[in-house]
C-alpha cells in the first residue's frame, strides 16, 4: 500500500515565484487520483544539485515516502542537473522508464531526444524524473500509471500486493505486454445481432439487488462530521444525561416555587456556563439565562415579563429586589437532568442513516467517530480510441474530450461516494484488459463507459467475458437511453468484483449510473435501493418511444396541486445539456399502438436523483 508521495518541483524561477509553478501541481493530481488515501509532500526547490540530493535523501531517509516525482531540470542546460542528482541519491537504477517515457514524447516532438531523465530506487522509496513542462508531464503520467503501484509493491516487498498482480497476469503474457484472447480479425464476420436478451427494467433492477449482496460488509470508523449520509453500523448510546444539570428554559429568576407571589431578594445572576455554589434560600432569588444552570433549591424559572423591579443600585448596574407578580409552579421553564437525551438511551440504532440533527445529537453527547459501514472502492475508466483528456488545450482530429469521467466521479461524489479516476483505455483487447486489470485491483466496483453496443470496436462484453470469465448478468436493457448497459462479476485475485458497463454516450451513461450503479451502491452501503419518487404532471406534450424512458427534466411547484415537469431539451443520448439541472429522471411509458404520446397535464412518475429546488409559482 502506497502510504505516502512527495512530488518536488525543480526550478528557480518556481522557486522565487511560486505561482509559476504549472508541471508541480499536474504531477501532484495525478499522484492523488492514483493514490487517493496516501498523504502528498510538494515542494519548490531550486536548480542546485546540493539541494536536490538533500530533499531527495530526505524524503526517502527521513520521510519515507514510497514514491517520488521530480519536475524540471531534466534538459542541456547549464543549471539542468535532476538527473545528476537523483544519480548520485539512488542505490539502484530503472533504466527501462526513461526510455518509456522517450518513446512517447518522441511521438510529440523531437526535442524529446533532449531529455535526461532518470529513474531508480533508493532504500524502499522509487524516483522518477519528468520535465519541466506541464505539457509533457501530462502526455507521459499516462506512460508510468499502470507500473507504479506494482514497481513499489516489489520495492518494499509485499508480496500479497506483488502476487495479485501476478495472478492478473493469467493471460498469457509478461509485464510488458499483456495479450488478450478476443480475436478481432474477422470483423466481417462479427454479430449482426446482439446475443444478449432483452431485460426489462424490473428484471434488471432485481438482478442488481440480489447480485449486489454478494458485497462483502466491510466496518470503518470515521469522524462524526465525516458521517453524513452514512449507515451507522453499531449502535449508539448516550453515556451522560443532557442536560446534565436543571437548566433555564428562558431568560428570567431562578427561584423556590413554595414562596410564591412576591417580593424577592435578588442574590446573584448566572449565566449560561456558571457553576453555582451558594444553595438558594427562601426568600431569594436568582437572575438566570437561558440555558444557565439551576442554584441548588430553586426549583423554577419566572420569566422576565413576570416581574417587576423594586429597587436597584444608584447606578442601575445592580438588582436588589424583584417582584415576582405571578406564582410560579413546580419545575416552571426548567429541563430536568436528562430532559432531553435520558442516560443510557440510544443515539443512533444500528441502519441508521446519519443527517445533520444526528450528527449534532452525536457531537452533543461528546462522540467525536462514529463506527459506519464501508463504503466500496469504485473505479472509473473510459474507453474509446477517440477520446482524449479533458484538460487537454487542443482537440487532435477527430477526438473529442472525455466528459463521462469527471462527470460520474461529480455524480457519485454528490451522493457521497469517492472514486479512483482510471484513465482512458483504447479499443484495442490488450489495451482493455491492461486497464480493466488496474481497475480491479484497486477496486471493488468498475464502473467503465463505451464499447458495450455493436460496433467492430464495442469490445468491452467479450474482453470481459473471454478474458476474464466474467458473468454477465445482462447485456441488454428494454431502456432509453442505454439498451447496451451490462452488468457483470468476475472473480479477480481472489475477490468478487461487480463491472457495470455503460454506454459511452454522456446521457446514457448519466442515466444508467443514476438507475443502475447507484442502485448498486445504496445496496451494498446498507441503504434502501430505490429512488424516492413522486407523481408530476407534464406542463407540455410528449411523443413516446417505443422503449420505456427516462427523460431528464426540472421542476416547478404549482399552487393548484401536483409539481410540473418540464423536459430540459433534445433528449437525444449524446446531448449531455439535457441533463443540466435535472431533478428528477421522468418515467415515461413505452408506445403503444393506440397510445403515442402524452398530453399536456399527464401524470408520471418521477424519480429524485438531483437536488430539488424551489422554483416560483408557474
Amino acid at each position: 500500500m502506497v502510504k505516502a508521495v512527495a512530488v518536488v518541483t525543480v526550478s528557480d524561477t518556481c522557486f522565487k515565484d511560486h505561482s509559476k509553478d504549472t508541471s508541480g501541481p499536474t504531477l501532484a493530481k495525478f499522484a492523488k487520483e492514483l493514490f487517493p488515501n496516501a498523504n502528498l509532500h510538494t515542494i519548490i526547490i531550486p536548480d542546485e544539485k546540493e539541494i536536490i540530493e538533500k530533499e531527495l535523501k530526505y524524503f526517502c531517509d527521513e520521510a519515507n515516502v514510497d514514491l517520488v516525482l521530480t519536475t524540471g531540470g531534466t534538459g542541456l542546460g547549464i543549471r539542468d542537473v535532476t538527473p545528476e542528482a537523483t544519480k548520485a541519491v539512488i542505490h539502484r537504477e530503472v533504466p527501462a522508464i526513461p526510455i518509456a517515457l522517450t518513446l512517447e514524447s518522441l511521438k510529440q516532438t523531437p526535442m524529446a531526444m533532449l531529455s535526461r531523465s532518470i529513474a531508480g530506487v533508493r532504500g524502499q522509496t522509487f524516483i522518477i524524473n519528468f520535465p519541466g513542462s506541464k505539457k509533457a508531464v501530462k502526455e507521459l503520467i499516462e506512460v508510468v500509471r499502470p507500473v507504479l503501484s506494482h514497481a513499489i509493491s516489489l520495492i518494499k516487498n509485499e508480496l500479497a500486493e506483488v502476487k495479485s498482480i501476478h495472478d492478473t497476469m493469467q493471460f498469457g503474457c509478461s509485464h510488458h505486454c499483456i495479450s488478450s484472447n478476443v480475436d478481432i480479425s474477422k470483423v466481417a464476420f462479427r454479430p449482426r445481432e446482439s446475443p444478449y436478451p432483452m431485460l426489462e427494467m424490473t428484471d434488471a433492477f432485481k438482478i442488481v439487488d440480489d447480485v449486489m449482496t454478494q458485497c462483502t460488509e466491510q466496518l470503518e470508523i470515521v469522524p462524526i462530521e465525516d458521517g453524513l449520509g452514512r449507515v451507522v453500523a453499531q449502535t449508539v448510546f448516550a453515556k451522560e444525561p443532557m442536560p446534565p444539570f436543571p437548566a433555564s428554559v428562558k431568560d428570567g429568576y431562578a427561584c423556590l416555587s413554595l414562596d410564591g407571589a412576591g417580593i424577592r431578594r435578588v442574590r446573584s445572576a448566572l449565566t449560561a456556563g456558571d457553576a453555582p455554589t451558594q444553595p438558594l434560600m427562601s426568600g431569594e432569588c436568582a437572575r438566570i439565562n437561558t440555558g444557565a444552570s439551576l442554584p441548588s433549591g430553586a426549583d423554577c424559572v419566572v420569566q422576565v415579563e413576570d416581574t417587576k423591579l423594586i429597587s436597584a443600585s444608584e447606578d442601575g448596574q445592580t438588582e436588589i429586589d424583584v417582584e415576582i407578580m405571578v406564582a410560579p409552579q413546580p419545575n416552571q421553564d426548567v429541563r430536568p437532568i436528562g430532559f432531553d437525551i435520558p442516560m443510557g438511551s440510544t443515539l443512533a440504532d444500528k441502519g441508521d442513516v446519519l443527517d445533520a440533527g444526528q450528527i449534532g445529537v452525536l457531537a452533543g453527547a461528546g462522540y467525536q467517530n462514529i463506527t459506519v459501514k464501508a463504503h466500496p472502492k469504485i473505479a472509473l475508466l473510459s474507453t474509446g480510441n477517440e477520446l482524449q483528456e479533458p484538460s487537454d488545450l487542443h482537440l487532435r482530429p477527430a477526438h473529442i474530450r472525455d466528459s463521462n469521467r469527471i462527470m460520474l466521479k461529480v455524480l457519485l461524489k454528490e451522493h457521497g461516494f469517492q472514486s479512483i479516476n482510471c484513465g482512458i483505455a483504447r479499443d484495442e483487447p490488450s489495451a482493455l484488459v491492461a486497464a480493466v486489470s488496474n481497475a480491479l485491483k484497486q477496486a471493488d466496483i468498475l464502473i467503465c463507459t463505451g464499447g458495450v453496443s455493436m460496433g467492430e470496436r464495442d469490445l468491452l462484453k467479450p474482453v470481459l467475458v473471454k478474458d476474464f470469465g466474467a458473468t454477465l448478468h445482462f447485456g441488454r436493457v428494454r431502456m432509453k437511453p442505454g439498451k447496451p448497459s451490462t452488468f457483470a462479476t468476475c472473480v479477480f485475485a481472489g475477490k468478487t468484483k461487480f463491472i457495470f458497463a455503460l454506454p459511452g454516450n454522456p446521457v446514457s451513461a448519466y442515466v444508467c449510473c443514476n438507475l443502475f450503479v447507484m442502485r448498486a451502491l445504496r445496496v451494498c452501503s446498507g441503504l434502501a435501493p430505490d429512488w424516492v419518487h413522486f407523481n408530476v404532471k407534464l406542463s407540455h406534450p410528449v411523443r413516446l418511444d417505443a422503449r420505456p424512458e427516462y427523460a431528464r427534466a426540472s421542476i416547478q411547484v404549482a399552487d393548484d396541486g401536483l409539481p410540473t415537469a418540464k423536459l430540459l431539451g433534445s433528449q437525444c443520448s449524446s446531448r449531455l445539456l439535457s441533463a443540466c439541472g435535472a431533478a428528477v429522471l421522468l418515467e415515461l411509458p413505452a408506445a403503444t399502438d393506440d397510445v403515442q404520446s402524452l398530453p399536456t397535464g399527464s401524470v408520471v412518475k418521477a424519480l429524485v436523483t438531483g437536488r430539488l429546488y424551489h422554483t416560483a409559482p408557474m
